[in-house]
């Protein structure tokens, strides 16, 4: 539990303060190792609320870290579920 806090703290540092791509590495690395770390996915949403802007190659989407970080969270839970070697959790 522990480990997860610091995990999601160190996630909001590199999305404050640290290049975006290195946010998008952490957050995809937590999605991977924790079960649903919806952390990511409200953290994206901060970094469109602070840094966000439409995009004309995008259709004009603001929001549009926190719909990929949403569906990559999405994506990686039913992949994890999927695959044999990965561990699952009773509480899942």
């Amino acid at each position: 539990m522990v480990f997860r806090i610091l995990a999601s703290l160190a996630l909001l540092f590199s999305i404050l303060f640290m290049p975006f791509w290195f946010s998008c590495i952490l957050a995809l690395g937590g999605m991977i190792y924790f079960s649903f770390f919806g952390e990511a996915v409200v953290l994206f949403f901060l970094s469109d609320l602070l840094y966000g802007i439409k995009e004309a190659r995008f259709f004009d989407i603001t929001f549009l870290s926190l719909i990929i970080s949403s569906f990559l969270l999405v994506l990686i839970e039913f992949l994890k579920r999927k695959l044999k070697f990965y561990p699952h959790d009773k509480n899942f």
